[in-house]
């Protein structure tokens, strides 16, 4: 994992996952997944370790997919094989046993803001602009950014991100429950470590229950709606180019 795309710390039960691509807004170009997938299995398989907090390096958090590589498939992989590996990580991250907080500033797009949502509790900065541009590029959510903004923000709203693209600010979010809590950015970090800190102060095992019981009521929900966006991703991946060999 490189440290340099991945900053990581460990404090008083507490581990903290920087995304550090500042100049791109924590763009996720193929490096940073892998980093970011490793920080995750690093956090989630570490005993010290009782909650997560996630966040980004620079002004924003994350920007979603690095559109410089925007359709690109490393070493010839095929579109199934790709998205079904980027779901398998969202999934990883939703069945974390211990609690992730997301701190939000800036710029959450696309797969950054599915990345977001997939968190237990979000904390916002005030300059949040929150936005699915994929329709611009001729594309759908493919990691839960549907079936999650539906639960958290309602089918209606969810419609309207989707379909228009246009972002929303963290106002907004917060009416709509996309985000929990808004605070000025320069309060972002301290207010999302304190709640880190006094979650952390609490026995695993009640968190890991606690969040098993509430995600059952939903988690079925979010996976199907996973699937219907790989089907759908993938008719529209195929109408671009030539569908490549299977993997």
């Amino acid at each position: 994992m490189s440290e340099t795309l991945v900053m990581i710390e460990r404090a008083d039960g507490v581990g903290t996952v920087s995304l550090n691509r500042p100049h791109r807004h924590n763009a996720v170009n193929d490096e940073l997944y892998d980093a970011i997938t490793a920080a995750f299995g690093a956090m989630s398989a570490d005993p010290e370790v009782r909650v997560i907090l996630l966040r980004g390096e620079g002004r924003s958090f994350c920007s979603g997919r690095d559109t410089a590589e925007l359709g690109r498939r490393p070493g010839g992989e095929s579109d199934l094989s790709f998205l079904r590996r980027h779901q398998a990580t969202r999934l990883a991250q939703l069945d974390c046993p211990k609690p992730i907080v997301a701190a939000l500033k800036g710029h959450v797009l696309g797969g950054g803001l599915e990345m977001a949502l997939a968190c237990d509790i979000r904390i916002a900065a005030t300059n949040v602009q929150m936005a699915f541009p994929e329709i611009g590029y001729g594309l759908v959510t493919d990691t839960g950014g549907a079936p999650l903004t539906t639960m958290l923000a309602g089918p209606s709203r969810a419609k309207r991100m989707l379909m228009t693209g246009d972002p929303i600010d963290a106002s907004t979010a917060l009416q709509w429950g996309l985000v929990d809590e808004v605070v000025p950015p320069d309060d972002l970090d301290a207010t999302a470590t304190s709640l880190c800190v006094r979650l952390a102060s609490r026995p695993a095992q009640l968190l890991a229950l606690s969040k098993q019981i509430v995600d059952q009521a939903w988690g079925g929900a979010v996976r199907s709606g996973m699937g219907v966006e790989l089907v759908s991703q993938l008719a529209l991946f195929s109408q671009r180019r030539p569908v490549a060999g299977a993997n």
